[in-house]
C-alpha cells in the first residue's frame, strides 16, 4: 500500500502589503516551515533574529542587516544585500545570490554565509567562528580583527586583508592588493586543502580547484604589546 505524504506548505509574505515587523513577528513565532518573501524592495532588517530551522526565500534585494543574529534557519536572498548581512550569526546558512555590501558576516560566531557575487569592505570583520565563502572578490580590510572561523575568497582581496588578525583562517584564489598589520602568507598543507575543499563543497562551488588558493593567517607578533612593534599597532 502506497504511503501518502502531505506536501510542504509555503507561507508567502508580500512586503508591498505587509510590514517588515509583521514578517519578523510571524517568523519568530514559527518553529518550522518554508517562507517566501516577495517585493522586499531593499527593506532593512529582513528575517532577523530567527532561532528555528526555517527555510526563508527572499525574492529581490534586501537592505541593512538581513538575516542578522540567525540561528538554525536557512535564508536565501535572490538579489543583493546591504550592510551587515548575517551580522552576529550563530548557526544556520545565509546565502546571497548577488552581491553583499560592507561588513557581511560581522562578529558572526558560527554557521555558513555564502555570497555568490562580490562582498564589499570589511567582510568578516571581527568574525568569531563563522565560515564565509565569497564567489567573487572582497573589499578592503576584510577579516579585520578576525578571531576565529574561515574566510574563503574565490576572487581578489582589497587592501589590508586580515589586519590585526587573531586565529581566523583566510584563503584567497586571486590577487591580494595588500596585507594588513600582522597578517602573512602561510604554507598550504594538506589539512588546509581539505579546509578549502570542504568550504567549496558547502557553498556548491565544486568546479573550483582547491590547489588554486593561498592561505593567510596571523604572524602572532601583536598578541601582546611590545614597544618594538609600536609602529604596527
Amino acid at each position: 500500500m502506497a504511503t501518502m505524504t502531505t506536501p510542504a506548505v509555503t507561507t508567502t509574505v508580500d512586503l508591498s502589503v505587509q510590514s517588515v515587523r509583521d514578517l519578523n513577528s510571524a517568523l519568530h513565532k514559527a518553529r518550522e516551515g518554508s517562507w517566501h518573501v516577495t517585493r522586499p524592495d531593499g527593506a532593512h532588517n529582513l528575517a532577523v533574529g530567527l532561532d528555528a530551522p526555517l527555510d526563508v526565500r527572499i525574492d529581490g534585494h534586501a537592505g541593512y542587516y538581513c538575516a542578522g543574529m540567525n540561528q538554525h534557519a536557512t535564508v536565501t536572498v535572490h538579489g543583493n544585500t546591504g550592510v551587515g548581512t548575517a551580522e552576529n550569526m550563530m548557526s544556520g546558512t545565509v546565502r546571497v545570490r548577488g552581491n553583499a555590501s560592507q561588513s557581511a558576516g560581522a562578529t558572526a560566531h558560527g554557521g555558513l554565509l555564502v555570497v555568490e557575487g562580490d562582498a564589499a569592505a570589511r567582510c568578516g570583520i571581527s568574525m568569531k567562528g563563522v565560515d564565509i565563502v565569497v564567489g567573487g572578490s572582497v573589499g578592503h580590510m576584510s577579516a579585520f580583527m578576525g578571531q576565529a572561523g574561515r574566510l574563503l575568497v574565490c576572487g581578489d582581496a582589497g587592501d589590508a586583508l586580515g589586519d590585526s588578525l587573531y586565529e581566523a583562517r583566510i584563503y584567497v584564489r586571486g590577487r591580494v592588493k595588500s596585507l594588513g598589520a600582522d597578517c602573512v602568507e602561510k604554507e598550504m598543507r594538506g589539512e588546509h586543502l581539505e579546509d578549502v575543499r570542504e568550504l567549496l563543497t558547502a557553498a556548491a562551488f565544486t568546479d573550483i580547484d582547491p590547489s588554486e588558493f593561498r592561505r593567510y593567517g596571523s604572524a602572532r607578533a601583536l598578541y601582546h604589546f611590545d614597544v618594538d612593534n609600536s609602529s604596527a599597532y
